[in-house]
């Protein structure tokens, strides 16, 4: 890889962890509690997970210039990543069968506070 292209991929992780910051910061004000942040496994990732109550909100987080491009980019690969991911948290929790879930979007558009999407969609969806 050369000089401009790990440049472009630095830039993208900084931008990257930026709006999960923001992401993070906006749920939380909400009344969330960010219980993980890029949760990694073989399956897939998930860029936040947060709760409220017994509800579990897998988080996906998109920066974009438009709403409407940062729900196109939840595309249905990423979607069933994020789900088997999220089978794989779950299924760690103690008490899991009291959990609710639901897959979020948290867009963060240019100079813009980020625009929270509840049920983005339903898994195996």
């Amino acid at each position: 890889m050369g000089i401009d292209g790990l440049k472009k991929r630095q830039h993208a992780y900084r931008k990257g962890h930026r709006g999960e910051w923001l992401a993070a910061l906006a749920l939380t004000l909400k009344g969330y509690r960010i219980i993980a942040r890029r949760f990694r496994t073989p399956l897939g990732e998930i860029d936040l997970i947060a709760r409220r109550g017994n509800l579990i909100a897998i988080v996906e987080v998109k920066a974009r210039p438009t709403l409407e491009q940062a729900m196109e980019a939840v595309g249905y690969m990423a979607q069933r990543r994020i789900d088997a991911a999220a089978s794989l948290w779950l299924a760690r929790q103690q008490h899991h069968a009291r959990l609710s879930l639901r897959y979020d979007l948290v867009a963060v558009l240019p100079r813009r506070w980020p625009v929270h999407v509840e049920n983005i969609y339903t898994a195996g969806g």
